[in-house]
């Protein structure tokens, strides 16, 4: 299964250099979110509108050395989780250690529209 992950390009050169992916929220939060395709724009949109230099990784699940788990979201405010249980739709993966590189499967740049919003890069378009 193909996973998304968005970083700023200076993350990414960072990881290439240390071999390995450790962004703040496997420290805060003890995991690096990931998306699955249905996922990523409204994560972009709701988190990352109007961002420059960011990066869209494809990830695949079957390389992931670290522990995957599909979750409710977990929003960086500390929101409550909702009351009714999600569906397998609404669940987030969440990748429980580093991200190695070689899970990795391409690394798209990831502009934004004029208006800040995110769109699909054409290669990966559903």
């Amino acid at each position: 299964m193909i996973l998304y992950h968005l970083l700023p390009q200076a993350a990414w050169q960072e990881a290439q250099q240390r071999g390995e992916y450790r962004p703040a929220s496997l420290q805060r939060e003890g995991f690096i979110h990931l998306s699955q395709i249905h996922q990523i724009l409204g994560v972009a949109n709701a988190f990352y509108r109007a961002q420059a230099n960011l990066l869209l990784l494809e990830v695949e699940s079957d390389r992931l050395q670290a522990e995957l788990r599909f979750e409710p979201p977990v929003h960086p405010a500390g929101a409550a989780p909702q009351a009714e249980a999600p569906s397998a739709e609404s669940l987030f993966p969440h990748l429980y250690g580093a991200l190695n590189l070689s899970a990795v499967c391409r690394v798209l740049p990831f502009p934004p529209n004029p208006d800040g919003s995110f769109f699909l890069p054409a290669e990966i378009r559903e």
